[in-house]
């Protein structure tokens, strides 16, 4: 086999393995082989081949029925992510933040909760909310919970709370979109109430901002 025909194959099988993990991710059930074999149209002993090394990296496990499921080595790649997505948001933030004049902060969807992945406080503001990175909330409460909530069902604009996570906070938020994989918010938090019509165009605007530096 020449170099060409090496480098064509080794590039094949990485495009097959990742198409299974994808496959995997996107059949919460636990995907069969002989399933997997008919969607990537290749034979079963293909499959073992890939499962082998996905399993082998932590990628990839295989339930008591057979069935493949995601494994925790991916825990250990989503956890080296987050760091570079609040590296990316950090510069909206810091504008949003000046602009409204209130804390700005990056949402992201951890299973029930919202978790604060970063955090921007004003800097000409007398007084504003110390918002802690890491913070966590039922999704269902506070702007930036609803903003996630609201782009899984593939709605736009912005979203508001009073008081829901603490008594006198007032929330804006809107979803960062087209992003896949990604369930994540944009939005700001302040001790009085902020006009919608100036903070909500702002959020948005920082969402789509930040939606278009991941891409």
């Amino acid at each position: 086999m020449t170099e060409p025909d090496r480098v064509a194959e080794t590039a094949q099988t990485l495009d097959r393995g990742l198409r299974l993990l994808r496959l995997v991710a996107e059949t919460p059930d636990g995907l069969t082989v002989t399933a997997a074999a008919a969607r990537l149209g290749v034979g079963r002993a293909v499959v073992y081949r890939l499962v082998g090394a996905l399993v082998a990296h932590g990628l990839v496990r295989r339930d008591d029925a057979g069935r493949l499921r995601l494994g925790v080595g991916l825990l250990s790649l989503a956890r080296r992510v987050q760091p570079l997505l609040a590296d990316a948001a950090l510069p909206q933030l810091r504008r949003l933040a000046e602009r409204v004049g209130a804390t700005a902060h990056l949402t992201v969807a951890d299973g029930a909760e919202a978790v604060a992945l970063a955090v921007v406080e004003p800097s000409w503001t007398a007084f504003h909310v110390a918002y802690r990175t890491g913070s966590r909330h039922p999704i269902e409460r506070g702007a930036a919970g609803q903003a996630i909530l609201a782009g899984r069902r593939g709605e736009t604009g912005w979203t508001v709370s009073a008081g829901q996570l603490q008594p006198g906070a007032y929330g804006v938020a809107a979803p960062v979109a087209g992003i896949e994989g990604l369930e994540a918010s944009v939005g700001v938090v302040a001790l009085a109430e902020l006009d919608p019509s100036e903070a909500g165009p702002a959020v948005v605007a920082a969402a789509e901002t930040l939606a278009r530096v991941l891409r």
